[in-house]
């Protein structure tokens, strides 16, 4: 059994189809996404389906203790190199002293992997912390930030020999947001619906298959704000109070915040005069990524762009009741982008 201690999501994947195994993988985090595909994996792939009756355990952290799942851990395998034990809903174990014992000295003949969701071990248990990373290893599965998403989406279609441009990218991510588990379950969808003569996904495809107008959405609206094309924007307002599913104050405030953001850290770039020293000061994918950011900066002054930050602020507390009693969400999208754009 390799002594593989690569604890990104790929570096573990990478391991386990090479079949560099370690005794105890322990799984936690915000994003079950990729915790249930390292886990999905090491219950598929590990042992061979005639080996499974006996040498696979799949157990619930609400419905045993540490020691049972110790004991479990010990057995040797039937007629296998290797056991597998599962454990699912880690989190709501209780006590956790037998399993450190057993982390300080697993078995080489089991896999142990520990499911923990929602949440992360408690830091203060040092030491049980210590026993999991010298058993084997401690990944933490996190959320991804909104800026990393057209990355996944790219990366994900990539593998599967999928193009994808960054309009198409960024519609997918706008609408769907960071739940993976969809996202992936969406980009199948897409990926089945391309003939095989033509592997690419386009703002088209994404309105066919996601349901996603290419004419009317949240980045449609961010480029007609950057742009400060104020028949447009108004126009895309007013499908979206008109259709209410299409998109909603509570998906373009994050959105809306997030570039003004960006836009009020340019000014402060060193060389906020070049594509690429922004780019860099944002610490973006590319230097492409920045045009939006530039043509901003030529479009909103330092002190309008602050203005529009607080101005957001104030509309994301009226949105969530405060200070407003009777305003609907479509009014106050209107009262903002009127603000931005005049």
């Amino acid at each position: 059994m390799a002594e593989a201690k690569n604890v990104s999501f790929d570096g573990i994947m990478s391991d386990l189809k090479a079949r560099h195994f370690v005794p105890v993988y322990y799984l936690m985090g915000d994003e079950s996404y990729y915790i249930d595909k390292i886990s999905d994996y090491i219950a598929e792939n590990v042992l061979q389906p005639e080996e499974r009756d006996f040498n696979q355990t799949v157990l619930f952290g609400s419905d045993v203790t540490a020691a049972q799942i110790a004991d479990a851990a010990r057995r040797y395998p039937m007629m296998s190199e290797y056991q597998v034990v599962i454990v699912k809903e880690a989190q709501n174990l209780k006590n956790t002293e037998a399993l450190e014992m057993y982390f300080k000295q697993p078995m080489k003949s089991t896999i142990l992997v520990m499911c923990h969701k929602n949440g992360t071990v408690d830091g203060r248990k040092r030491e049980y912390v210590k026993a999991i990373q010298s058993a084997g290893i401690l990944f933490e599965s996190k959320k991804l930030r909104d800026r990393d998403l057209p990355s996944f989406i790219e990366g994900y279609l990539k593998r599967r020999n999928v193009s994808i441009d960054p309009k198409s990218t960024q519609l997918i991510a706008d609408s769907i947001g960071a739940d993976l588990s969809r996202l992936s379950s969406e980009l199948e969808k897409v990926i089945l619906s391309l003939p095989e003569q033509d592997r690419r996904v386009t703002p088209q495809v994404v309105e066919d298959q996601i349901g996603v107008s290419k004419d009317f959405n949240s980045f449609e609206l961010r480029d007609a704000i950057v742009n400060r094309n104020v028949f447009k924007a108004n126009q895309i307002i007013k499908y979206f109070d008109d259709n209410p599913k299409a998109g909603s104050i509570y998906s373009f405030l994050p959105m809306l915040f997030n570039y003004f953001q960006n836009l009020m850290i340019a000014y402060y770039a060193p060389k906020r005069q070049s594509q690429e020293g922004v780019a860099e000061w944002l610490e973006l994918r590319n230097s492409w990524a920045a045009k939006d950011y530039m043509t901003g900066l030529r479009n909103y002054g330092g002190v309008k762009v602050m203005q529009i930050i607080g101005k957001i602020r104030e509309i994301d507390a009226k949105s969530k009741g405060l200070d407003n009693p009777n305003t609907p969400p479509g009014e106050l999208m209107k009262e903002l982008i009127f603000y931005i754009l005049h």
